[in-house]
């Protein structure tokens, strides 16, 4: 016969874990912010966010001490050109995968507060929709010679 603390204490476990927080359900990896010549102002990070709930999750903000303004953002493709939008959130689907890489989803880091070096991480903070929120450091990955060039 089970005491009643037990049967109390199994009861608020099981129920602790069905709220679990949203950072306990989504995992990020293979997380790099992009290296940028310097005096120039503007950078991404990217990474991919795999949802291990049976639930769709959605990051709804980000910060980093390492920009003045941080803010969500997609490329689109409107009249034959390539546009970069601001996004209200990035949906993580229900045991799935957000990527966000170069041409799609990303993180932009506007008004850059520091000199972006690899070998120095860069912290970025991204919030969910529950409030939760994961800190995360990210390297930073050098150009590729032909991308200046490009721009």
């Amino acid at each position: 016969m089970m005491t009643r603390s037990l049967l109390t204490s199994l009861l608020l476990a099981s129920s602790l874990s069905a709220f679990a927080a949203v950072t306990d359900k989504v995992l990020v990896s293979d997380g790099y912010v992009r290296e940028v010549p310097p005096g120039q102002m503007v950078s991404a990070a990217f990474m991919t966010l795999h949802n291990e709930d049976m639930d769709d999750h959605k990051i709804i903000s980000a910060s980093s001490p390492a920009a003045k303004t941080v803010e969500l953002h997609t490329h689109t493709h409107e009249n034959g050109m390539m546009k970069m939008r601001q996004v209200p959130n990035i949906n993580i689907p229900a045991g799935g995968d957000a990527l966000l890489k170069p041409g799609g989803l990303h993180i932009m880091l506007i008004g850059l507060t520091q000199e972006l070096k690899k070998d120095v991480p860069v912290y970025v903070t991204i919030k969910y929709e529950d409030g939760s929120e994961k800190a995360l450091s990210l390297p930073v990955k050098g150009m590729m010679p032909n991308a200046m060039t490009a721009h």
